[in-house]
């Protein structure tokens, strides 16, 4: 009987039932796309590391994760000297600077060496470089920035001519010659990060320790402890900052269904001192009104999940750089988090109509 009545109540007021359940699914979206944006991106990094196909990296002292500050001045001498180390089979610098958007970077590479490591690029328009300011793109970069072969486009400043389209999926989105990007950006030698390349895989940790005995200053990992470090708790402002948008758009649930309930309880004063002077008690108000608070939630989280598929696709179409996951291990959270609001932003209302008095509450006109 109080299912049924929940229902009828819901199905009373179509208008505002639909808009209170988008207003919370509205809220769970923007949770959900929150948090798939930066597990994709960061994703989308870790992928792209591995595509580069080497199995030890090393950045500069007291370097971070995702950071571009400090090169190392001596590069192209520790890049020969890694080379000479036993079972390495390949080693190459790479020279890194920012492109102005997060996680942009432009990187320089030695093409052949790049080539032979990463197994080289497949491209979708033009080729290699063929003059000193060529880049390649990826096609993901391409399409945000509506570039083709022959375009010009000014990056971090210099103006650099696109001579290649290629497949996403190794190291960067943007690649110029190394030894332009020094003309450029900084000075004969420099590399940001050198990516080395074990000749078995059975000896990757016997050379990573013998690296980390004759650079002991350096930042050295296998390719699995990097994107390891790749990740959102790595990043303590993309934390904090989801965690905030989060807290918010709690508030912003709890104010809708809050609103909801309270116009819910004032439309509804006749109907409450019915059903009390028939013999309701207080208990069973309360349950009716937080009955329709939660099933207005789980529709919104619902439709909140529903729609992030449509983010998804829209991020896709319109900010192609950005890569959104579905995060299904969030659903059950974001529910969770649905149902707190419904229940803290329905709790005053029923209070507040459990404790009608039946006389006043029949009369109320």
């Amino acid at each position: 009987m109080i299912h049924r009545l929940v229902f009828e109540n819901l199905k009373h007021r179509p208008v505002q039932t639909l808009l209170s359940a988008i207003g919370i699914g509205v809220s769970i979206t923007m949770i959900l796309t929150l948090v798939g944006v930066s597990r994709g991106t960061l994703g989308d990094i870790q992928e792209r590391s591995r595509g580069t196909g080497a199995d030890i990296l090393i950045r500069p002292p007291n370097s971070a994760a995702l950071s571009l500050s400090g090169n190392m001045k001596l590069g192209d001498k520790l890049v020969l000297k890694v080379r000479e180390q036993p079972h390495v089979a390949l080693a190459t610098g790479i020279l890194m600077q920012s492109a102005g958007d997060l996680f942009d970077n432009i990187d320089g590479i030695n093409l052949a060496e790049f080539n032979q490591m990463s197994g080289g690029f497949r491209y979708l328009e033009g080729g290699p470089f063929q003059r000193p300011d060529d880049m390649i793109v990826d096609e993901d970069y391409a399409r945000s920035k509506n570039l083709h072969v022959g375009s010009e486009v000014t990056s971090a400043g210099p103006r650099w001519h696109i001579s290649g389209v290629v497949e996403p999926g190794k190291l960067a989105r943007m690649f110029a010659q190394i030894d332009t990007m020094r003309e450029k950006y900084s000075e004969p030698g420099e590399v940001s990060v050198i990516y080395v390349k074990v000749d078995d895989a059975a000896n990757i940790p016997s050379v990573l320790e013998n690296l980390r005995q004759i650079m002991p200053d350096h930042k050295i990992f296998t390719m699995q402890e990097y994107t390891d470090r790749v990740s959102v708790n790595s990043i303590p402002l993309l934390k904090n900052f989801t965690n905030v948008v989060i807290v918010l758009t709690v508030i912003w649930g709890l104010l809708v269904v809050f609103q909801t309930m309270y116009t819910a309880v004032l439309q509804r004063t006749r109907e409450i001192g019915i059903l009390k002077a028939l013999g309701a008690s207080p208990g069973y108000i309360l349950g009716v009104l937080l009955r329709e608070a939660v099933l207005l939630a789980v529709v919104g989280a619902i439709a909140g999940i529903l729609m992030t598929f449509g983010t998804r696709a829209l991020m896709h179409r319109f900010v192609p750089t950005l890569t959104q996951a579905i995060v299904p291990d969030w659903w059950w959270r974001a529910l969770l988090i649905a149902l707190t609001a419904a229940i803290l932003g329905a709790l005053y209302p029923g209070l507040k109509a459990a404790r009608q008095d039946a006389i006043e509450a029949l009369a109320y006109d």
